[in-house]
């Protein structure tokens, strides 16, 4: 008989403004990443759980819709306030160290960048404007409105459960919508710490319905939320395997998504470059939350003449970086999220050395689910290594002669989300970084970099699609108002 740890913090659902544990009484373990030691239960939400979530979201709604801008703005603003507590504060530190065996600097960015997201959606009501104009009708008028959707089905990653969590209910959220949120399996105590600061900061009961769920029992059950009359949206960060699941299961019902999947961030780096600073750029941003970052540098293109200093640079700074007990140093990455994906990882690094690629930093090798950094040199198209997101500390490197050919090896991948560019001509760098096939393109800086109000995006593909906007998460619903008096129809007298 397996006996449960009844000291691990135990994580409810939250269903119509009430934290409870599963009709079903199930729960599941959670276990830190690095040590595989339990760190706490959430309860396993059944269907009858997921369906009165959907149904309380849908009755909130037809509140919800007409609450005053500045009833959801407040509220936006007094949940940012209390995210900025100490004791919020300490609440995400022991969460998020707890699920995700994260280094301090990953600590540190869920902790301060949660509160800022939700001040800037809260910034966002004064989008939800529409517009008047004359109708084509002499004497009539057209007014358009922009207007929740309705119910909208969030699913949010463990990577940085903080941030993510934020982003995928405060947008719906102050457009009126009421959400259905789904955490990972990996951070349910994280992520409902998203839905514990609204439910405090007065967000009415049932607009946020909080539903973690044994991995197990995830795909049926998410297939029988996806597939409810009241889902009116689906938005999704994750993986492109995932994405294209969820993709499949809402066609069958003509519903859309917003989806934000994998990246395969390439850096271009030109003959004139600071290689040195671009070095030091590309290695932090392979490396940050053990290369398990959407905008993680994975593939480096460089000219060949700036290869004779860059790659040593590479090298020198990526061969410092130590992996291990986080515990021990701010300073060093931590295991993957799974054993299974340090497995994968390594699968893919042996097999890039079979298939030509140099192995110039790394042995190959996992401990449990700790992968060191490592770089591989001749990597190039058709390789698995070249070809998928690795989501761990890994960069691949291939030389070329002109731009033309960095290009086109930028441009040869399925995933569109971030760039980086290394040049010390501007003109140089408007004109390549508007040939590179990305949301996104930093000049002169790291890849893992966000910019406040304006979001990644993909440009289709493996990457994803959609905007966290106002645009994607309202209808624009038009009024014609004809004028009155006689009026000649066809057919009728």
């Amino acid at each position: 008989m397996i006996m449960k740890d009844t000291t691990a913090p135990f994580t409810p659902l939250l269903v119509d403004g009430e934290f409870r544990p599963s009709l079903s009484d199930k729960s599941f373990e959670v276990r830190n990443p690095y040590t595989n030691l339990v760190v706490g239960h959430a309860a396993s939400a059944s269907s009858e759980d997921c369906k009165d979530a959907i149904e309380t979201a849908g009755k909130a709604f037809a509140t919800w819709e007409h609450s005053p801008f500045e009833q959801r703005r407040s509220i936006l603003l007094r949940a940012a306030d209390l995210l900025e507590t100490d004791r919020y504060k300490e609440k995400i530190i022991n969460a998020v160290r707890d699920e995700t065996a994260t280094a301090e600097h990953m600590l540190q960015f869920n902790t301060n960048s949660p509160a800022a997201a939700l001040r800037d959606a809260a910034c966002l009501v004064g989008e939800l404007k529409g517009e008047s104009f004359p109708s084509q009708i002499p004497g009539g008028h057209v007014v358009t409105q922009r207007r929740a959707m309705g119910v909208i089905f969030a699913v949010s990653p463990w990577n940085a459960p903080m941030l993510l969590s934020v982003r995928a209910v405060a947008v719906p959220i102050v457009c009126g919508n009421t959400v259905v949120f789904k955490c990972s399996e990996v951070t349910p105590r994280t992520q409902s710490i998203v839905a514990e600061v609204l439910f405090e900061a007065g967000l009415p009961r049932g607009v946020l319905n909080f539903l973690s769920m044994d991995k197990q029992d995830a795909p049926s059950l998410t297939s029988e939320i996806i597939a409810h009359p009241l889902i009116r949206k689906i938005n999704f960060t994750g993986s492109d395997r995932v994405g294209r699941l969820l993709a499949a299961e809402a066609a069958k019902y003509l519903k859309p998504c917003v989806f934000e999947l994998g990246g395969k961030a390439p850096v271009l780096v030109l003959d004139d470059a600071d290689t040195e600073q671009a070095a030091r750029a590309i290695v932090s941003s392979a490396v940050m939350n053990s290369g398990q970052i959407c905008m993680s540098t994975e593939r480096v293109i460089v000219q060949r003449k700036a290869s004779d200093t860059l790659i040593p640079a590479i090298v020198k700074h990526m061969s410092a970086v130590t992996a291990g007990d986080y515990r021990t140093s701010p300073h060093i990455i931590s295991a993957l999220f799974t054993e299974q994906s340090a497995a994968s990882l390594v699968g893919m690094i042996t097999e890039a050395e079979s298939e030509g690629a140099t192995v110039l930093v790394g042995n190959k090798q996992r401990e449990g689910a700790v992968v060191k950094p490592h770089v591989l040199l001749n990597v190039k198209p058709g390789m698995r290594m070249w070809d998928r997101e690795t989501f761990g500390p890994v960069m691949a490197i291939a030389v070329a002669d002109t731009v033309d050919e960095i290009v086109e090896l930028a441009n040869a991948s399925d995933y569109t989300l971030v760039a980086g560019l290394w040049t010390k001509d501007l003109s140089t760098a408007l004109n390549v970084a508007g040939r590179v096939r990305s949301g996104w393109t930093n000049i002169n800086g790291p890849s893992v970099h966000l910019e406040a109000m304006r979001g990644h995006c993909g440009l289709g593909g493996a990457t994803g699609y959609g905007h966290f906007d106002i645009e994607n998460f309202t209808d624009v619903r038009m009024i014609v108002i004809h004028p009155t008096g006689p009026t000649q129809y066809p057919l009728v007298g």
